[in-house]
């Protein structure tokens, strides 16, 4: 997974700088997440990216993230 994050990042970050040179300052943040998704959750996973933008007006990425990380015994 850390491979394929790194060559995702440094492959795009490529390509939108020799494609787009206005947007010099743009940069990915620093760490990433990664989580499997069992093929019984695939519509409800399409349907909640579908619709983040009205999700995250109810609660913030951060915190859903936090919930999210507690719910299953990551954090606490």
């Amino acid at each position: 997974m850390a491979k394929a994050v790194q060559l995702l990042k440094s492959g795009s970050s490529k390509w939108i700088h020799e494609s787009f040179p206005t947007l010099s300052n743009v940069a990915w943040q620093e760490g990433y997440g990664a989580f499997s998704v069992g093929i019984s959750q695939k519509a409800a996973t399409v349907r909640y990216i579908k619709t983040q933008p009205e999700h995250h007006k109810r609660i913030s990425f951060a915190d859903e993230l936090k919930k999210f990380l507690a719910a299953h015994g990551i954090v606490e």
